[in-house]
C-alpha cells in the first residue's frame, strides 16, 4: 500500500501486515490476566475510554478559524483512517492529566484565543506571530500520517497544516543555529496539571535543524478538516510522523533557535528511557517494554491484532538519510 502526499510527491510504504498469530497471543494474554484477576481493571479502563469517545464534540471547521484561507490538498491512502472520536479521546497531554482519557475530559479549560507564537534565538527575523498570521503564512494541506505512542499504540490521522520549513525560511536562521526548541503553554490557571511533579514545566521538545527542515515535519492547525481540539494540542502543534508522539509539541507558544541540543521534557524526566531523537525504531527496546509491535487505536479494543513496527514508523525511505552513519542505539 502507499500513502501519497500529492503536493510533496512522497510515497510512504505501508505493508499489509497480517498478524493473526499475534492476535491469538494477545487473547491468550487476556486469559492469563483474567486468571490473575488483573483483567477487570484493564477492561473497565477500556470501557471508560470507549464511553468517553462517544461524547467528544468537534470544535468547528478549520476554514472558520483560517478565514477561508485554508487550501486542503488531496491525499490518498488505503489504510483505514482512525475514527475522529477515537483519535481525540486517547491522548497524551500531561498538562491535563496522566491518563489517556484525562485530556479529553479536562482540556476544555484551555484558552486558545487570542494566541501568539514567539520566534526567537539565532534568527535574523525574530518576531511574534499571531495565530492568524501563522495560518496565512503558507497554504495548508491535508496529510494522512501515522502517529505512534511509545506505549505501543498507533493512529492514522488526516492532519491539516504546512511544513515547518515554511516558517523557518521566513525567520532566516543564522548559520550557528543547529537546533530548534518548541515550548508549550504552561498556564496553571487553564492547564490544571501544570505544576505536578511528573514533569518539569513548561513542556519542551526539540529537533535538529535538518529534521525541522524536512518536509514531513508538519506545523499543524487542524485534523479531519476541523480546528485542532484542545486535547490534541490546539491551536497549533507539531506533527513528526517518524518519531514517537510525545516529540510533537502541543499548544506551542515559543519556537527558539539555538546552537545547543535542547534538554527536552521527557529526556530530563528519564534520560535512560527517552533520548533526544526518539525515532520509532523497533530494533531498540524501551527499557520497560518491547518496541517491536503495536496496536492500532479503535481496532477491536483489547483484542486488537498487533502489527510489526516499521523502522521510522514506515518513513525510512524519506528520513533515513538524516541518520546515516549514526549509532541509533546510542542516539535513541
Amino acid at each position: 500500500m502507499l500513502i501519497k502526499t500529492s503536493s510533496r510527491g512522497f510515497d510512504h510504504p505501508v505493508p499489509s501486515e497480517i498478524t493473526s498469530r499475534e492476535t491469538y497471543q494477545g487473547r491468550r494474554e487476556l486469559l492469563r490476566l483474567m486468571a490473575t484477576g488483573a483483567a477487570g481493571a484493564a477492561l473497565a479502563g477500556w470501557a471508560g475510554r470507549q464511553a468517553l469517545a462517544q461524547t467528544v464534540p468537534k470544535p468547528g471547521k478549520l476554514a472558520t478559524l483560517a478565514g477561508g484561507k485554508s487550501a486542503v490538498a488531496g491525499a490518498v491512502t488505503m489504510e483505514k483512517i482512525t475514527d475522529y472520536k477515537d483519535a481525540t479521546s486517547y491522548n497524551n497531554f500531561y498538562e491535563f492529566g496522566t491518563d489517556k482519557s484525562d485530556p479529553a475530559k479536562n482540556a476544555g479549560t484551555l484558552v486558545t484565543k487570542p494566541w501568539s507564537v514567539a520566534v526567537e534565538g539565532l534568527v535574523k527575523q525574530p518576531r511574534s506571530y499571531t495565530l492568524e498570521e501563522l495560518l496565512k503564512l503558507s497554504p495548508q494541506e491535508e496529510r494522512i500520517y501515522r502517529l505512534r505512542c511509545v506505549e505501543g499504540w498507533s493512529m492514522v490521522i488526516p492532519w491539516v497544516g504546512y511544513s515547518l520549513s515554511e516558517l523557518i525560511k521566513k525567520v532566516e536562521p543564522l548559520g550557528s543555529a543547529k537546533f530548534v526548541e518548541f515550548i508549550t503553554q504552561a498556564d496553571p490557571k487553564t492547564m490544571p496539571f501544570v505544576g505536578s511533579r511528573v514533569l518539569e514545566w513548561p513542556y519542551v521538545e526539540g529537533l535538529r535543524m535538518d529534521e525541522a527542515m524536512h518536509p514531513l515535519a508538519l506545523l499543524s492547525f487542524g485534523m479531519y478538516g476541523e480546528v485542532l481540539p484542545n486535547q490534541s494540542g490546539a491551536p497549533v502543534r507539531m506533527v513528526l510522523p517518524w518519531k514517537y508522539g510525545f516529540k510533537s509539541g502541543k499548544s506551542i507558544v515559543k519556537i527558539r533557535f539555538t546552537d545547543k541540543e535542547p534538554r527536552t521534557a521527557w529526556n530530563k524526566a528519564a534520560a535512560s528511557e527517552y533520548g533526544f531523537y526518539s525515532n520509532v525504531n523497533p530494533q531498540v527496546d524501551h527499557p520497560r517494554w518491547s518496541q517491536a509491535t503495536e496496536r492500532r487505536i479503535g481496532e477491536d479494543g483489547l483484542f486488537a491484532k498487533r502489527r510489526k513496527t516499521l523502522m521510522f514508523n514506515g518513513y525510512e525511505a524519506q528520513v533515513g538519510q538524516l541518520y546515516a552513519g549514526m549509532d541509533l542505539k546510542k542516539f535513541f
